[in-house]
């Protein structure tokens, strides 16, 4: 792997099938959301590539007001730990920055606050009831 063939693109949104590989490989046994469930919700998403093979994402949905919330940040776990999260975070991040919103959230586990703080998040609390 050759991080420097990487692409990134917002929009346009990635093929389901190639969605539904990537999400198998980043989240086994997890379903992958579908564009026409994302769509309803998303205020932008970002896709990394080599060359014709997704191998990252991240979807920015939001409240419609001045809240966004970044979802399901994913990279093929042949390309962690090269970039590819943080400049998809980063792309967002700049994307959010166009549209008015004022805050972007992000919920993680305890092993991902490093990288969620790399990434400029201050942490924060928060209220979760599981559902």
């Amino acid at each position: 792997m050759q991080a420097q063939n990487i692409v990134f693109r917002v929009r346009p949104y990635p093929p389901d099938a190639d969605l539904e590989a990537l999400w198998r490989r980043v989240w086994p046994g997890g379903e992958a959301p579908g564009f026409s469930r994302l769509a309803l919700h998303s205020l932008t998403y970002v896709c990394a590539y080599d060359g014709d093979r997704l191998i990252g994402f991240v979807n920015v949905a939001t409240d419609g007001g001045v809240h966004a919330f970044l979802l399901d940040t994913s990279v093929d776990p042949d390309y962690r730990r090269h970039g590819v999260g943080t400049e998809l975070v980063r792309r967002a991040v700049a994307a959010c920055r166009s549209t008015g919103v004022t805050w972007l959230h992000v919920d993680y586990e305890p092993h991902l606050e490093g990288f969620y703080q790399r990434c400029g998040f201050a942490e924060t609390k928060a209220g979760l009831i599981a559902l």
